[in-house]
Order: structure tokens, then sequence, then C-alpha cells
């Protein structure tokens, strides 16, 4: 691992999240609670993280705190990560492909590790070497409780994955109902089409399997604007592929959306 400038960031205002109906009590699945429209978001007067000194304070990051920092993210310990901030492990270090602590975090889905470090200041934004932020990552994979805290943190609701996608493409792919609600609220575009030529309603459509959950992404994004005519790469728009694919309930759907 290399050592990188640490972020000033670092002893940044920790914030308050309020989320309906409390983000402590989301789950990870589909049925969790997610933020919509009417969420708030409020913040404290700024202090650092507890342990943590603030930055000029810090040692220098060295391989061996960076080390601990990562061993601590695996173990999912918010006290280790702590810990090991203090000791001025960079926040933004960068370790097995290119993973930042909070793209490790969250491919772990170590909901304690990614909290901690998000409200020490981590970016939510930084990629991988597989193009994965995690924001991008949590939002793909329905991780609703990490995608809350980066919604909240400063998300970019525009950036793309490694196939020039948004993070509402795999989610509707993957029909992450509650996922879709908040990239939704959020404000990504809904009719962005990635490299391969996907939007997110043509990969509910093409990838899904016309059940109700696939239904109920569908008519989100329809309800939110999403624009049926849109073709694919073969010429074929979403109604064309539920047609083809015998998924009565979209196609009436989408019919009944002209």
């Amino acid at each position: 691992m290399t050592a990188r400038p640490r972020r000033s960031v670092l002893a940044c205002a920790i914030f308050a999240v309020s989320v309906t109906g409390a983000l402590a009590g989301c789950s990870s699945s589909d049925t969790s609670v997610a933020p919509t429209a009417s969420s708030s978001v409020t913040t404290t007067a700024a202090v650092p993280p507890t342990g943590v000194p603030p930055t000029s304070a810090l040692p220098p990051s060295t391989p061996e705190s960076e080390r601990a920092l990562f061993d601590a993210v695996d173990r999912n310990d918010p006290a280790a990560i702590t810990a090991a901030l203090g000791a001025g492990a960079n926040i933004e270090a960068r370790g097995e492909d290119e993973r930042t602590p909070l793209v490790e975090a969250t491919k772990n889905n170590a909901v304690a590790a990614a909290s901690t470090l998000i409200l020490a200041g981590a970016d939510v934004n930084a990629k991988d070497s597989m193009q994965d932020s995690a924001f991008l990552y949590s939002g793909a994979e329905g991780l609703n409780e990490i995608l809350a805290l980066t919604l909240t943190h400063g998300a970019d609701v525009d950036s793309v994955n490694r196939y020039g996608g948004t993070a509402l493409i795999p989610a509707s792919e993957h029909a992450h109902v509650e996922t879709v609600r908040m990239l939704i609220a959020a404000g990504v575009p809904v009719d962005h089409v990635n490299d391969p030529g996907w939007t997110a309603l043509l990969e509910a459509v093409v990838y899904g399997d016309g059940s109700a959950r696939y239904v109920d992404v569908i008519t989100q994004l329809l309800d939110a604007g999403a624009d049926p005519s849109i073709r694919d790469a073969s010429g074929k728009t979403a109604l064309d592929n539920a047609e083809s694919r015998g998924q009565t309930d979209v196609v009436a759907l989408l019919q009944s959306r002209g």
C-alpha cells in the first residue's frame, strides 16, 4: 500500500443522519427503510471523530498504520479503525485492487466500518481499479444502509461504473426495489444510456423475469419519467423486449403508458 497525502477531511464534521424509520433500523436487503424525497439530514457542530486528534497533530501515514487500518476494516471494527486513523493512517490509502478502506468496507458490506470511515471524512466517490466507488457499489448491490450514508455525504449521483452506467442501471437490473427508490429520489438520471446501450428501464426488462419486483421497478422508472421509446443497440424498445420474453405483466404496464 502506497502512502498518499492525507486528506484534511480526516477531522471533518460528524454528521447526524436521520432517515425515515432511522438508519440504525435499516437492513441492507430490499425490505429496508430507505430515504425518500422527504428524508432529512441534519448536521451537528464540527467535531473530530472520537479518538482521532486534529489533523495537524497526526503523525505521518506509514505502511504499518495503513495495514492496521485495512485489517480493522476487514474485521468491521470501528474502535480499531479510529485507532488506526489516530495513529496517522491515510484514510484514502490504497490496498488490493486500488481499493480505499471505504471501498473495502463497502464490498464487505461492513456497515459499522463504512459508517466510521464516512463520518471520519472518507471520499464516497473514490474508485478502485474496477471503477467501483462506495456509492456505485452499494447502489448496484442494494446495500441500502451504506448507500444512505453515501447519499448524505457527497455521493456524485452522475458518476458511472466501468460499463459507463449509473448506479440506477444495475440496481434496476437486479430489481433492488428500495434501492431504486432511493436512487431516483437522489436524482440519478433515469434515461442514462451505458456503453452497451442500455438504460435502467431496458435492463430491468432484458435482464429481468417479469415478476412483481421487476414490475415495481419498471413502474418506479416510468413514474420518474423514463422514456420507453429509447431503443437498445439492436433497435428494440423496452416493449419489444418484454413481448419477445413473454413478460405479460410488463407488456401490459408499458402499453398502458403509451
